[in-house]
């Protein structure tokens, strides 16, 4: 049985941002798996035109990230997770620039001493049942 999806894109108009939601099912074709979303989606974005390579990702339970795979960028060079986050914040920033707070010393002794102990190394890998 397939079921419906609901997709969510960021769209500019006139300075703010609005979120446009594209329907769709997943659905069996041929011997695959696919997802089929309303043609407004291919009409208003022309990047995702039919034979595009795209990449999907994963960023949560029920939540996945789809983006053109472009043959210039490896995958080294962008992290479609940050992409998004930055893409989230860079919103929230021109929606409600009163909410940015600076961050204050206080804030920062208190993260220093909480984390003061604390060995990290970025050659470290993180077991698979962690939850972040």
């Amino acid at each position: 049985m397939a079921r419906t999806e609901t997709i969510s894109e960021t769209r500019k108009t006139g300075g703010a941002e609005a979120s446009v939601a594209y329907a769709g099912t997943i659905t069996t074709t041929g011997k695959s798996e696919a997802i089929r979303l309303e043609k407004s989606l291919f009409k208003s974005h022309p990047e995702f035109r039919q034979r595009s390579k795209v990449q999907a990702h994963v960023i949560g339970h029920g939540t996945m990230l789809v983006s053109v795979a472009d043959d210039e960028i490896t995958e080294s060079e962008v992290d479609p997770i940050m992409a998004a986050f930055l893409s989230f914040l860079d919103r929230e920033i021109a929606q409600s620039p009163d909410r940015i707070k600076p961050l204050s010393a206080t804030r920062i002794a208190e993260a220093r001493e909480l984390t003061k102990d604390v060995k990290v190394s970025d050659d470290e890998t993180l077991p698979d049942d962690v939850s972040l």
